[in-house]
């Protein structure tokens, strides 16, 4: 058997190993266009500033050790132009010395990935504007630094190179802006929670211009003008576009292969494609969202592997099958980490899902052990179900292992609620004796039960503020004096008990404190004694980092940046 792979990286150099390590025998082929087969994509930022300073720790494999370990045929430097789905052969050319020829196969497994998104805007050929997506392109952005010594960028777009790639330009010392459509950075992320990101690029000296469409790049001053509509433009010695990416699926339209949404190659779960013999997977395939069952494009380097893996199975005569991607992610950002996975609110009620979400701040371990931090959860689930649908984490230690255990509960089938059985390790150093994790799981069956009632941060301005509700805040007097909820009156929840008889009989009461625990307790006290009580979800230190960001976009966007 022959198996000629197109594109390497994560999805096509495991799909070579694979096939080796099942089939001792089988010819396997890999064009590469890039001189690279297999790199560290997520590492590229990283190099940029020097944290990773050898550029040769990107490479994880050269085609010199595929062959040693694999007898794989790694050829760099060689571009796939056309499938001869008939004759069973691919077109190539060598791209070092222009040589075209063509190499049959048995089967063929396209490896593409994704292209950064170039919007046809004028200037986007300027010399000092870039994309970050293959090792070339960072060495090319090093370089740049390196002998021009830049000053100032400016990234368009908001997602995790764009991240990424602020950080280590302000690692450099450089003035860093990022530009972007939305009015907020990470789309995986719900607009309240990409709130604490937005915090700590302020906080670490990155500018935001948010909600803001870049129309065009001029080059003036020895730098670039980012041109922004009905905004002044904004000057920088560099640009780097990180608008996105789509599926690099030019070979199989060419070829006739059927096409899903945003381009993307159609594939089964086998990671079949519509033609016989052929196979694709990465970061140019249509998947099926695991919690939704949609249609999907989700390109991340843990499904890719996986998807090269099922796809090497089927190859050599298997039968495995993929399950879908739940977006699981997670990034380091300066002091924090930020992490989601499954759907995030917005998307589950665009989806069409009867949504509910538990927002707490629990200390990343035991609060007796120096050193404990906030991190702030958001978990999703479906109300009539208790279906876990995603969560979301901002934070700084600790993000990471309750983000892989939400994201195992989803892939599990686990109800929200069930999370509080959740028997996970405990030493003060590293958790609680209630993890984080278990107690949205308390507060989710709380919720199922009846026990207590919330109310949301989208209904702060709709309250009703002419008496017929008991607006009640528990923090201490110190607490309430530094911010409060206008019309909120303050009874600490110590004196709550004593101080019933202020409290209007037979008027609903909305209740909030710091973080939702307080205001819960106060709930179950008004409970029973036949109070009609709510707590509100994630207390008033969410709402304030909330609207405090809502407010510097709003004040940020007739100037182009935050100041």
């Amino acid at each position: 058997m022959k198996v000629v792979i197109v594109g390497g990286v994560a999805g096509g150099a495991t799909a070579a190993a694979r096939i080796r390590r099942l089939d001792e025998k089988a010819e396997i082929v890999v064009f590469e266009r890039s001189g690279f087969i297999s790199y560290a994509n997520c590492g590229l930022p990283y190099y940029i500033s020097g944290v990773i300073s050898d550029g040769g720790d990107l490479t994880l494999q050269t085609p010199e050790s595929f062959m040693s370990r694999f007898r794989v045929d790694m050829r760099v430097h060689h571009e796939v132009t056309a499938i001869n789905k008939d004759k069973k052969t691919v077109s190539v050319k060598n791209l070092e010395t222009g040589e075209e020829f063509e190499e049959s196969y048995d089967k063929l497994l396209l490896s593409p990935g994704a292209k950064p998104t170039r919007p046809n805007l004028p200037g986007v050929g300027i010399g000092s504007l870039f994309t970050l997506r293959t090792v070339e392109d960072t060495f090319r952005i090093r370089e740049f630094i390196d002998t021009h010594s830049p000053k100032s960028a400016v990234l368009a777009g908001g997602g995790f190179i764009s991240l990424e790639v602020a950080e280590n330009l302000r690692e450099l010392g450089m003035d860093v802006t990022i530009v972007q459509r939305p009015k907020q950075l990470m789309n995986p992320f719900d607009s309240d929670m990409a709130a604490f990101i937005h915090a700590e690029m302020r906080k670490h000296g990155v500018k935001l211009a948010l909600g803001h469409t870049v129309e065009g790049f001029e080059e003036r001053d020895g730098g670039v003008d980012v041109l922004l509509k009905d905004a002044a433009p904004l000057h920088a010695d560099m640009v780097v576009l990180a608008i996105g990416v789509a599926p690099d699926s030019t070979l199989a339209k060419d070829a006739g292969l059927e096409l899903g949404m945003k381009g993307s190659i159609v594939v089964n779960d086998r990671m079949e494609t519509s033609a016989p013999d052929i196979y694709a997977v990465g970061d140019a395939v249509q998947v099926k969202h695991f919690v939704t069952g949609e249609d999907a494009v989700i390109s991340l380097a843990g499904p890719a592997n996986k998807q090269g893996r099922i796809a090497a199975d089927n190859i050599c005569g298997g039968d495995s099958r993929y399950k879908g991607s739940q977006g699981s992610s997670v990034l380091k950002l300066f002091d924090i980490t930020a992490a989601a996975t499954g759907l995030n609110e917005t998307a589950a009620k665009k989806a069409g899902l009867n949504a509910d979400k538990v927002i707490l701040s629990p200390m990343s371990h035991a609060g007796y052990y120096p050193g404990g931090k906030i991190m702030t959860m958001k978990v999703v689930f479906e109300k009539e179900t208790l279906r876990l649908l995603g969560a979301q984490i901002v934070g700084y230690e600790g993000v990471d292992k309750r983000i892989d255990v939400l994201a195992t509960a989803i892939r599990c089938g686990m109800k929200a609620n069930d999370l509080k059985d959740l028997e996970l390790a405990y030493a003060p150093p590293y958790s609680s004796a209630k993890d984080p994790v278990n107690m949205a799981g308390f507060m989710i069956e709380n919720l199922a039960n009846g026990l207590v009632k919330q109310w949301y941060l989208e209904d702060v301005k709709t309250l009703p503020r002419d008496g017929s509700v008991t607006l009640l805040d528990t923090r201490t007097p110190g607490e309430f004096a530094r911010g409060h909820f206008d019309g909120f009156r303050n009874i600490p929840v110590d004196e709550l008990r004593e101080r019933l008889g202020e409290l209007e009989a037979g008027k609903p009461v909305y209740v909030n404190c710091q973080s939702g625990l307080r205001s819960y307790i106060a709930c179950r006290i008004l409970a029973a004694e036949g109070f009609d009580c709510y707590n509100f979800a994630g207390g008033y230190r969410f709402y304030d980092a909330v609207e405090n960001d809502r407010c510097l976009i709003e004040q940020a966007t007739a100037c182009g940046m935050d100041k």
